[in-house]
């Protein structure tokens, strides 16, 4: 580090790189060190280089038209010269000696640029994000939540965001998001009561509208440095008792879905998926996601190996293995590359498999849907008297304490499965 000395001062003393010359036009930047000892100014320069870099990057970041970009680069650079940024307001009521060391820094050479006021004194505006801008921003801002996501996962992901967000306008019109009050809030609440009782919705319909909401409204507050009090708490609804979808009974999966010609016209990836469920009970979104290499038909016990490839598991439970028995083996063997049509598009699967079991008369009522294969195999579990340990295994559960050992081994999973098999 180039250091000179000035009298009875030493002086950092550098090129200024050309990256940051949009925001400084000097050759050399020349920093005093506020020290006569040789020993103390090599400690100091460093930080105080380090401090130069960080400036010239939020005036960077701060030079441009985009008042979200400038407001959080003058947060920036407020915090790289020492200082908390305050608006305008606070900064008026500073003790005098930290008011006169802020002016003095925007008027060195230090911070020479109008971003300088904005950050230290305050100057620079809140931007006027709407909850719509507000719910672009939360893209972005989330990339974190799509790490590993195939586009089907980022698409089921996206979509309850989106409705949540437009159910929002709907009722309370695109604010910018300073301008929300409680009043707002409330207003969207009572909305949702009076859907409660017209529709006869659950509560949980709203509650993922009202978490949905806080999540994009919460991160943009939080990551654009707003510092908006959003009141967001204790909004939700009462829970009632969760609704669970029945299991079809061993009769109805015997004689009417698995009925010769029964499901003949159902198109066939959705038919081979549906019949993959009956003994496996996999979600059906987790049959449509099958890689190649996740179906092993012509190992000694044909299996499915599901893994996060391509994907992001629903839980860490999901990874597990999965015999292939009876009518969902020979299902399987007539797909062992997997399901094309819904590996990207499982929502598509659901609707049109219910659909189609619904105007056969396939359902065993109106509460049954395809999901219901699901909860029969549990059944058909419990009343064979399997472990809980394999139980959970095979559904993809979580265990409920400290798992020790490797689980259930196919052999013996494929052992306990086929005398309940179809």
């Amino acid at each position: 580090m180039n250091i000179t000395k000035r009298g009875e001062v030493w002086h950092l003393r550098r090129r200024v790189p050309k990256a940051y010359a949009p925001v400084d036009p000097r050759r050399e930047v020349v920093i005093s060190l506020r020290t006569g000892s040789e020993a103390v100014a090599r400690q100091k320069a460093p930080l105080l280089w380090d401090r130069q870099v960080e400036t010239w990057e939020a005036l960077l970041d701060g030079a441009t038209g985009d008042a979200e970009a400038r407001f959080a680069a003058a947060k920036r650079l407020a915090k790289a010269q020492g200082y908390r940024f305050l608006d305008s307001s606070k900064v008026a009521r500073l003790p005098v000696q930290e008011l006169l060391a802020r002016i003095e820094l925007t008027a060195g050479d230090e911070v020479r640029d109008p971003l300088g006021a904005d950050s230290l004194l305050g100057g620079a505006e809140l931007p006027l994000i709407t909850v719509s801008r507000a719910l672009e921003l939360f893209w972005g801002l989330a990339r974190d939540k799509t790490l590993g996501k195939s586009a089907d996962q980022i698409r089921r992901w996206r979509y309850p965001h989106i409705k949540a967000v437009q159910n929002f306008i709907s009722v309370v019109g695109d604010k910018p998001l300073s301008d929300l009050t409680i009043d707002d809030f409330l207003d969207f609440r009572d909305w949702w009561a009076e859907r409660l009782e017209r529709e006869g919705l659950t509560a949980n319909s709203a509650n993922k509208d009202l978490t949905h909401l806080g999540a994009v409204l919460k991160r943009v507050n939080r990551d654009k440095r707003l510092g908006l009090k959003l009141p967001l708490e204790d909004l939700s609804f009462r829970q009632g008792r969760a609704a669970r979808r029945p299991p079809f009974s061993d009769d109805w999966i015997r004689d009417q879905l698995l009925a010769p010609g029964a499901l003949d016209d159902l198109e066939p990836q959705a038919r081979a998926i549906l019949l993959v469920m009956v003994n496996t009970g996999l979600r059906p979104s987790e049959i449509a996601a099958l890689r190649p290499e996740e179906i092993r038909l012509d190992d000694p016990i044909p299996h499915l190996l599901l893994q996060p490839i391509g994907r992001v598991l629903k839980t860490q439970n999901a990874e597990r293995v999965m015999p292939l028995l009876g009518v969902s083996f020979e299902a399987m063997r007539a797909f062992p590359e997997g399901f094309s049509r819904y590996r990207e598009s499982s929502a598509t699967l659901s609707a049109t498999v219910n659909t189609y079991l619904r105007d056969a008369g396939l359902l065993e009522s109106e509460r049954h849907s395809l999901y219901s294969l699901r909860h029969a195999l549990e059944d058909r579990m419990l009343a064979a008297e399997v472990d809980e340990r394999i139980r959970r295994d095979v559904m993809g559960h979580a265990l409920g304490r400290e798992r020790y050992g490797a689980g259930g081994r196919l052999a013996t999973i494929a052992q306990l499965l086929a005398p309940i098999a179809f």
